[in-house]
């Protein structure tokens, strides 16, 4: 039965990889023949037209393996997850092909996260005592899962903006939650993690080395990985709260999705302070200021994964470290790689002048 399961689980990535491989050159195809592109403008990094539907390869990798290759699994959760992955696939689509408002789109992702949160009752119930608390009550769990799952949402989006970045930082947060479940037989998740790495690493050889058939994922990819990120991040924290395995820890889960959240906020603090709309967009995120220093996008990406892999396993080695001086390292660690890359540009700026 044990041995079924892990199979169970090799059959979702594979079958993902197989799906996201065979799809993307024929949804390349359509996108050519129907002029669905992302065309460059002065916030682009493309400089060239690319088909940016790539979502919907990843969309149909990551669903169809995880409802075959679940079988006889009790997966009460895949229910509301489909249903939230569905509303993210549309609004991002939509927005893909015809562009919509960024508050239609945060609309459309609160939704999405009540639905996960109210009907799927999927939220966070314990803080693992980061400021004094461990278990809170059902409104404020309810509150603050929704802001997560936003956050999380909005992160992915944003980081996704040059070649390699968004998908490879997916590889490293899926396949990280994956491991873990399957070590605790929380075969569930782990099949729904992995069918998520499976659909990235074929997308990441067309978004990264693909040439005739390159393409980008999207908002209908970002936005559905962010989806599936929160809810993995939340049920990584619940199942911390029973488990006694080592590697189970908010600030690990914190350390694995780091670089797009705190980047996120970053931003958002910078463009209030400079009295802007959070949601104004702009060329000031950690992968805008690596190519402003000369990096390619594919050393750019690197570079950034590099970091977010050194901070998970720094926090790994210090896990028994008070959360909150793990919680702040981890921001301090991503604010001074952000420094270092402002400092170095304002160099290059004196230099030139």
């Amino acid at each position: 039965m044990l041995m079924n399961l892990y199979i169970q689980t090799l059959a979702a990535f594979l079958l993902s990889s197989l799906l996201v491989y065979i799809l993307i050159p024929a949804i390349v195809r359509l996108s050519i023949a129907k002029k669905l592109f992302d065309v460059p403008n002065e916030r682009r990094v493309n400089k060239t037209v690319v088909p940016n539907l790539g979502g919907i390869a990843l969309f149909a990798g990551i669903s169809i393996s995880s409802l075959l290759c679940v079988q006889e699994i009790a997966f009460i959760d895949l229910r509301y997850i489909m249903v939230a992955m569905i509303i993210m696939f549309y609004t991002g689509l939509k927005d893909d092909i015809l562009m919509i408002t960024a508050k239609k789109k945060f609309l459309a992702q609160i939704l999405t996260a009540i639905i996960l949160v109210i009907l799927g009752n999927i939220r966070i119930t314990n803080l693992h005592g980061i400021l004094g608390l461990n278990e809170i009550s059902y409104v404020w769990s309810s509150l603050l899962s929704v802001l997560i799952i936003v956050a999380i949402i909005n992160s992915i989006n944003l980081i996704d903006g040059i070649d390699g970045l968004a998908g490879g930082l997916g590889v490293l947060i899926s396949a990280f939650f994956g491991s873990t479940f399957l070590m605790d037989g929380l075969f569930e998740y782990a099949i729904l993690s992995f069918s998520i790495t499976g659909s990235l690493i074929p997308f990441l050889v067309f978004n990264v080395f693909g040439k005739e058939n390159k393409i980008f994922m999207g908002d209908t990819g970002a936005l559905l990985l962010g989806t599936l990120f929160s809810v993995l991040a939340i049920r990584y924290n619940e199942f911390a709260i029973t488990s006694n395995n080592c590697l189970y820890s908010p600030a690990l889960s914190f350390a694995v999705l780091s670089v797009p959240v705190v980047d996120m906020a970053r931003v958002f603090c910078v463009r209030f302070i400079q009295d802007r709309s959070p949601f104004k967009a702009d060329m000031s995120h950690i992968h805008h200021k690596l190519l402003r220093l000369g990096f390619s996008q594919r050393k750019s990406a690197a570079t950034i994964i590099s970091m977010n892999i050194l901070i998970v396993c720094l926090v790994y080695f210090l896990r028994d470290l008070d959360i909150h001086i793990l919680l702040v390292m981890i921001v301090l660690l991503e604010l001074l790689f952000t420094f270092l890359a402002d400092f170095e540009i304002g160099k290059r700026i004196k230099k030139q002048i």
